[in-house]
């Protein structure tokens, strides 16, 4: 055989090996968990996305939900300890801080100085909640604890993926593990439309039986924890925090007055709410908000 004809050969296997390798799968990024405190699961390829800066309020800025945050940060205390805790389902209105509260209340367990080891807060999104049985595999042998955390969890009538939250929070054979919770925060108490459970009554041969299937996703959640509609003093109360923390200086009845008729022009009120209308008045003012 010629040098030229071993050349050309190696040619080809260099162009085969290269295309061999294109097609191969990307290789999974390494998790250091003691990186950070907060993640960001990617269901594909499979890892764990630290998340450097939060995006999260402080635990006193969020108002009108006394009760609820009191609970919650309770139920989170004692799971970061290493004591009995349950599955939480935040529900109720949208734009009164459901999904905030989650993040304030880890963050304060965390600043607490209690902890050996911090907890950790794992997002995981909506479409990848058939992942969770996978996610669970990953951290099970961690030593720290974890709070996986789905924001606006609902399933559509043809959606089947909540199997596998009920198999993943307290099914199966292996069951949850016990440096795991979830949390999740949705508009319907049952995390299913109404329309769905009408459905399922209605053409089912045992109509009670079938609803039951589907409503008993959320009795794998421990705790309910109710947000509703607030009160014209709760939101006034909510905005007098915002202002006070990001020293914003407003004539108290103007503040009243122009806090009011924002409500008015959006049609409801709500922590959400306030926070735009803080947004709008610093804006107004000159001024920039604190980080």
């Amino acid at each position: 055989m010629t040098d030229s004809t071993i050349e050309a050969l190696n040619k080809k296997l260099d162009r085969l090996i290269e295309a061999v390798t294109r097609l191969a799968p990307p290789r999974v990024p390494q998790t250091d968990l003691g990186g950070a405190d907060c993640f960001v699961w990617q269901a594909d390829p499979g890892y764990l996305e630290p998340v450097r800066k939060v995006n999260r309020v402080d635990i006193g800025l969020i108002r009108g939900v006394d009760r609820v945050r009191d609970i919650l940060v309770d139920n989170t205390e004692r799971f970061a300890a290493g004591y009995a805790a349950n599955n939480v389902l935040l529900w109720g209105a949208r734009g009164m801080g459901k999904s905030s509260l989650v993040k304030a209340a880890h963050a304060a367990v965390n600043g607490s100085a209690k902890l050996d080891l911090p907890l950790k807060l794992i997002e995981i999104h909506r479409e990848d909640i058939d992942t969770l049985p996978k996610l669970m595999g990953l951290l099970k042998t961690a030593p720290f604890r974890f709070i996986l955390f789905c924001d606006d969890l609902s399933f559509d009538h043809d959606d089947t993926s909540y199997k596998s939250l009920k198999a993943a929070l307290e099914g199966g054979v292996e069951g949850r593990p016990a440096n795991v919770i979830f949390y999740a925060t949705s508009n319907r108490r049952h995390l299913l439309p109404r329309e769905m459970i009408d459905n399922e009554r209605s053409t089912a041969i045992n109509p009670s039986e079938a609803v039951e299937e589907k409503v008993s996703l959320s009795d794998r959640f421990g705790l309910w924890l109710g947000f509703h509609k607030c009160s014209q003093d709760e939101y006034l109360d909510m905005i007098d925090g915002y202002i006070s923390h990001h020293g914003l200086a407003i004539d108290p009845e103007t503040l009243r007055a122009e806090a009011l008729e924002w409500a008015t022009t959006r049609g409801s009120r709500s922590g959400r709410v306030a926070w735009q209308f803080t947004q709008d008045l610093a804006g107004r003012l000159g001024k920039s908000l604190k980080d």
